[in-house]
């Protein structure tokens, strides 16, 4: 395991040699070979995104970037940081069935959310599964972007005694290492077609990348691309892309009994309940259970206090009554109905293989009927909003949904409980 990876500097601030990522001072006609696409032209732009002092880089150095490391960098619109218990990260991993579980509510329950999502669009070109493009990406990796990029499987685990990195949540790119600073131009397209194929066609990619701005990471070329292990030859891998406010991965289900590839993660900056915010449409529909219950329903429901957020937000309880809020198996049909409305919601952004094997996993941890619904007020807020964050929880399931000041979402699934 590497003690020591140096970091890359931002090739406009070294002497430009043919073939690398900056251009300035080439001529047009070298500029041509070196970018033959219209969409390499296009990512040699997002590369311009301003970068950290090449003296401040040069000090970062990746030795196992630690959870703590990443979502202690508080977002730039945030006061706040995300704080880990890295120690009960197992209990998480294997909570995160317990999300799908909670949601799937049985087999009836299951098959009314997979029958109505919507089939994914068809992109420009013949598409591939998200795990070829990885092990094609790999495959053409040279020694020196392999040093940067690629880890061993249980980097930063420390024997069992911490997070695996692979499996940690993000705010920024892993070890600072910026896609525009590692791969090629025609990496990075490879890149942006493998976040693609994890998602629900173009408007899943269009609500994940925030527009294609990516939130504070400015582009996709502003975020973070690293691999763990061997994607080649059946071996296990996971393919991590992290950014502002975004921790996704694929990793042909090497992880045992974990939806997503393990906890994920996003977000976006405008306020939760303005229709500006890509996932507003989650919050919406969350808002019409909210109005359908009765006042007795809302006692249940309303949680005085925070779910916190980070790992320790989405670790599993073990008991039934630890689970705070309203049980689906008490709503009434209505009720249930818009229930399960926001669960195809809220996994309606990603591909359909990764939202069945969240069903599955719901289905496996005993259904909806013992997902609880939960919805907090924070009192330190001044704003007049009724609630600030609301929960969906049962075995082996959490989705974490933080409405204000703006949204971050951590989701943990596994049949693992």
């Amino acid at each position: 395991m590497p003690t020591e990876i140096k970091p890359l500097f931002r090739p406009d601030a070294i002497k430009p040699k043919l073939g690398e990522f900056a251009f300035p001072g080439l001529s047009s006609s070298v500029r041509r070979k070196c970018l033959p696409s219209a969409t390499a032209r296009r990512m040699m732009a997002e590369m311009a995104v301003p970068r950290p002092a090449m003296a401040d880089r040069a000090n970062l150095l990746l030795k196992g970037t630690s959870m703590s490391d990443n979502l202690k960098q508080s977002c730039p619109e945030c006061a706040e940081s995300f704080e880990v218990d890295r120690r009960n990260f197992i209990r998480v991993l294997g909570g995160q069935a317990a999300v799908l579980a909670t949601l799937a509510g049985g087999a009836g329950a299951a098959g009314r959310v997979l029958a109505a999502d919507a089939a994914p669009k068809k992109t420009t070109r013949p598409a591939k599964p998200a795990e070829e493009l990885v092990r094609e990406l790999f495959a053409g990796l040279s020694a020196d972007q392999k040093k940067e990029v690629v880890l061993p499987w249980d980097h930063g685990a420390n024997d069992g005694k911490s997070t695996p990195t692979r499996l940690r949540m993000f705010n920024s790119p892993i070890g600072k290492k910026h896609i525009a600073d590692i791969y090629t131009p025609a990496q990075q397209e490879l890149i942006e077609r493998t976040l693609r194929a994890i998602c629900s066609g173009e408007e899943g990619y269009r609500r994940i990348s925030r527009n294609g701005k990516f939130d504070s990471s400015g582009s996709l070329a502003g975020c973070g691309a690293t691999l763990f292990g061997d994607p080649s030859d059946g071996k296990k891998f996971a393919w991590v892309f992290s950014g502002h406010h975004l921790t996704v991965r694929c990793d042909g289900n090497s992880e045992e009994g974990a939806a997503f590839g393990g906890p994920m993660y996003y977000g976006h900056s405008p306020n939760g309940y303005s229709d500006k915010n890509v996932f507003f449409y989650q919050t919406k529909n969350v808002l019409s259970v909210y109005d359908a219950l009765s006042e007795e329903q809302r006692k249940k429901a309303i949680v005085t206090g925070t779910p916190g957020e980070g790992e320790g937000s989405i670790r599993f309880k073990k008991k039934v009554e630890e689970q705070p809020g309203i049980l689906y198996k008490d709503l009434k049909a209505d009720q249930k109905q818009l229930i399960e409305k926001v669960m195809r919601d809220v996994l309606s952004p990603y591909r359909k293989e990764d939202v069945d094997e969240v069903m599955e996993i719901v289905k496996a941890n005993g259904g909806m009927e013992k997902i609880h619904l939960a919805f907090y007020p924070d009192a330190k807020m001044k704003d007049k909003e009724p609630w600030h964050f609301w929960r969906l929880e049962g075995p082996g399931f959490v989705w974490n949904y933080r409405v204000l000041p703006h949204v971050h979402t951590f989701v943990n699934i596994s049949s693992k409980v």
